[in-house]
């Protein structure tokens, strides 16, 4: 066994053990509900730009990237746009593919600093609800005959809208890739902390769970999971395994 061979696994059993602990996963736990009450993600940026994003789970999608070389990424949600211009970096630094971003509302000063960012050849966007039927079909125009795909769901996070985004999307990701459903720790957090109207029992990982109930072309990667322990995404990404 060479060096390398030997540090892969002991890596992938320290993985395996920390999905097991019980008391590093409480620790954990309580780290997301207090860093969500205080919006500890607001406090980062890639590049200049704002990402709502835990380090955590950006780093976990930099690993499928690099892992994959998607031809295209499609997120639904763009907010300020640091997701879209970390997975267009991180497309850069491989050499291929482009980005794909969705919002119902892309807001002017945002769409000005996405497009005047050295990231912007790699991004392309389109404004309108990711769930509408045309926006569907004009998504389905850029992702023909492309070879690798994976997707983001970050937007509008009810059960109901997840639940029709992962129906819609599903179509796209292409077999060992993966749809990602953002802030599934909603589930996970107090109930009545948001003043959105998604809370407990009407979230992305409620839809989540009932996606899979009626679709067997995707399983939890719970090693992500396992690995990351502080993430907004637990039980979120959704690897294509047919």
């Amino acid at each position: 066994m060479t060096e390398l061979e030997r540090f892969e696994k002991e890596k992938s059993e320290r993985i395996k053990n920390n999905g097991t602990n019980e008391s590093l996963k409480n620790a954990a736990h309580q780290f997301n509900i207090e860093s969500n009450k205080v919006q500890y993600t607001y406090n980062f940026t890639w590049m200049g730009i704002p990402i709502i994003q835990f380090p955590q789970d950006m780093i976990a999608m930099q690993e499928i990237i690099w892992d994959l070389k998607p031809d295209l990424i499609i997120e639904t949600g763009i907010a300020h746009g640091g997701s879209i211009i970390f997975y267009a970096s991180i497309l850069e630094l491989i050499g291929k593919g482009e980005m794909l971003g969705i919002d119902i509302d892309i807001r002017a000063h945002n769409l000005v600093r996405i497009n005047e960012h050295p990231m912007s050849k790699r991004i392309k966007m389109i404004q309108g609800s990711s769930i509408d039927v045309d926006i569907v079909n004009e998504v389905a125009k850029i992702a023909k005959d492309k070879s690798v795909v994976l997707v983001c769901l970050d937007s509008n996070h009810t059960h109901e809208h997840v639940l029709a985004e992962l129906n819609l999307y599903q179509q796209f990701v292409t077999k060992g890739s993966y749809i990602v459903v953002f802030d599934t720790i909603i589930e996970d957090m107090p109930k009545g902390m948001y003043d959105r109207s998604w809370d407990q029992g009407n979230n992305a990982k409620t839809a989540t769970w009932e996606f899979l109930k009626n679709n067997q072309s995707f399983v939890i990667d719970d090693g992500i999971d396992s690995k990351l322990l502080v993430s907004n995404v637990p039980q979120g990404f959704l690897k294509r395994i047919s």
